[in-house]
């Protein structure tokens, strides 16, 4: 899984005071919720090494966890532990996820074809299910799109 700051994020998550997709991929795997406070208290060295370190099997997501419990709690703080994410949602290339095409949609712009969907990495699916949620403003949505490849800019 290649760890990269995208474009989208660099202006906020590239300096690592904002949780980088990357890493939010990875605590999403190991089931922990890091809050922008507990991210923000830990060293820039600890939030880099978050950004570097491999989260490819079980032994590498329990190594990732073990760090965050034991960085976290030396800060003061606890660790919430969420369901792990099941990648299927995002390492799913059958179809193209209902989310994206609706937050395409409410954006105004098409929506990855199955083909385009298959030609992302996990990463950037990931990225884009992320940008959908909710109650988040996810106006990166359309940038990530643009940087994707997945339309040309007017």
């Amino acid at each position: 899984m290649p760890d990269r700051i995208f474009d989208f994020e660099k202006d906020f998550a590239g300096s690592l005071r904002c949780i980088p997709m990357a890493v939010r991929l990875k605590l999403d795997l190991v089931g922990i919720k890091l809050s922008l406070r507990q991210w923000s208290r830990l060293d820039r060295d600890q939030r880099g090494r978050l950004l570097e370190v491999p989260c490819g099997g079980a032994a590498d997501r329990h190594t990732i966890g073990a760090m965050i419990e034991e960085w976290v709690t030396a800060t003061g703080g606890t660790i919430d532990r969420i369901d792990p994410a099941d990648s299927a949602n995002w390492s799913n290339t059958n179809t193209v996820p209902e989310v994206v095409v609706l937050q395409a949609k409410g954006e105004d712009v098409s929506a990855p074809s199955l083909s385009q969907w298959r030609a992302l990495t996990d990463q950037q699916r990931f990225a884009l299910i992320k940008l959908t949620r909710p109650g988040h403003e996810n106006k990166n949505f359309v940038p990530a799109m643009r940087e994707f490849g997945l339309f040309l800019a007017d």
